[in-house]
């Protein structure tokens, strides 16, 4: 049944319930013409009234009942006559005897959801501390900004008694419980986040993240708002107090310390660079030039072998009748060894000059030039280099499947190990003979 009749006009002036304050965060409504505190039509809502709540605020009815306190929630946007359908604890306790126009008394409160609160907070100088040196407290101020509104009204007024709200009051509030939370955050960062103090002052955006999450779940539990954004405006340290010129003394000494230990880290570790870099320079030079290096050691043992069958021949045995009898140096077996020995040693040597000569110098004029360098390439098997290989040797190994296109190769002059299928060279070992056609 409704308690409101729009064509009923049997009692009283009609009300229009509605908040028209530019800036508030809650605000009390008054009957017109009542002043507060004054007399008892402060809270009297007459029949007929209207009832207008803007999108981004709630009208929250409160009626003082024996047996507590009661609300009633509307949600702008609205705008109409106040109808029991929309106020189902109004319905339940008022009943049919204000049914004719007798004023039912509520107190009505606009709470503004979409306004952002900002509060400017400063937490004077206290002592921090050095995990590293407990024993210098160094005194740090903080300032700065915190932005909340009203998020969750039901939780809010279940925390803050509306009737008594005062928004300075409230900001004070909000302003002392940063300032604890920020003291609290600020004094623990250098030991939980590994921050020396000395560079607190640096760490500021770093510090502002850890505040802003310990501050918006606090503030959520203890008052019932949503913190927006918190803005740490600066850290401050006392550079002229006793505990700062302690720290930095201390701080100093261990910083040379690690500086020289750091600069000797650094020297000699270039110095194992320089010598590892020389180190495979010369591995480089020797792979570049292998062929050489192999003629060149090819001829020494050549030289040698040659010089120790000439030896042989020198020390040679065979029997030499001295007496008419017995066995001794047999003088013509010692001559021929020499002889064969020392040809062998010459042309060996020889040969292996004449290939050293090929190398290193161009063909003279009517010489015989030496072979014609084919090209050679090293192949990776079981992730060691083997080789180098002739194309002719590499051909081999493919049919014998040795070799497959996805076999890893390198020749000098390549910047580094590639597939054989895609060096241009070795293309054409791994193309397949067409099928004889048929005729």
């Amino acid at each position: 049944m409704r308690l409101f009749n729009k064509t009923e006009k049997t009692g009283g002036f009609m009300d229009e319930i509605r908040c028209d304050e530019p800036s508030y965060l809650i605000w009390k409504w008054h009957p017109a013409g009542a002043q507060p505190g004054n007399n008892n039509r402060e809270n009297a809502i007459r029949w007929g009234s209207s009832l207008r709540v803007k999108d981004g605020e709630v009208a929250v009815f409160v009626y003082n009942q024996k047996n507590g306190v009661m609300q009633d929630y509307i949600e702008g946007p609205y705008d109409e006559i106040i109808k029991t359908e929309n106020l189902p604890v109004l319905a339940s306790i008022i009943g049919l005897a204000y049914d004719g126009g007798t004023p039912f008394q509520a107190e009505v409160y606009f709470i503004n959801l979409a306004r952002i609160i900002q509060v400017k907070f400063g937490v004077p100088f206290f002592d921090i501390y050095d995990p590293r040196f407990a024993d210098f407290g160094v005194p740090v101020a903080v300032r700065g900004t915190v932005s909340f509104r009203i998020a969750d009204y039901r939780e809010f007024i279940k925390l803050h008694r509306l009737n008594s709200f005062r928004l300075d009051d409230f900001q004070k509030q909000i302003r002392d419980a940063v300032s604890r939370y920020v003291k609290d955050t600020v004094a623990n960062t250098p030991a939980a986040n590994n921050i020396p103090v000395i560079q607190i002052e640096t760490k500021t955006a770093q510090i502002n993240d850890v505040v802003e999450y310990d501050i918006s779940e606090r503030l959520k539990e203890g008052f019932g708002v949503l913190v927006s954004g918190v803005d740490i405006g600066a850290i401050e340290i006392d550079k002229s107090s006793e505990g700062y010129r302690q720290l930095m003394a201390v701080t100093k000494d261990i910083t040379a310390t690690r500086i020289e230990a750091e600069t000797q880290d650094y020297v000699e570790r270039l110095r194992i660079q320089r010598e590892e870099g020389q180190y495979a320079m010369h591995k480089q030079t020797q792979t570049a030039n292998i062929g050489a290096f192999q003629v060149e050691k090819q001829a020494e043992v050549g030289i040698a072998g040659a010089q120790a069958l000439g030896q042989m021949g020198a020390n040679g045995a065979g029997d030499v009748n001295l007496s008419g009898g017995g066995e001794g140096f047999n003088m013509a077996a010692m001559m021929a060894s020499m002889a064969v020995g020392g040809a062998v040693g010459q042309n060996i040597a020889g040969a292996m000059n004449n290939m050293m000569g090929g190398i290193n110098q161009q063909t003279a004029p009517g010489a015989v030039p030496p072979p014609i360098p084919t090209a050679a390439y090293h192949v990776a098997v079981n992730g060691q280099a083997t080789g180098p290989f002739a194309l002719s040797t590499l051909a081999q190994m493919t049919a014998n499947g040795q070799l497959t296109g996805d076999s890893l190769v390198w020749k000098n002059g390549m910047a580094q190990w590639e597939k054989a299928i895609v060096v241009d060279e070795l293309k054409g070992l791994f193309s397949k003979m067409p099928p004889i056609p048929e005729e």
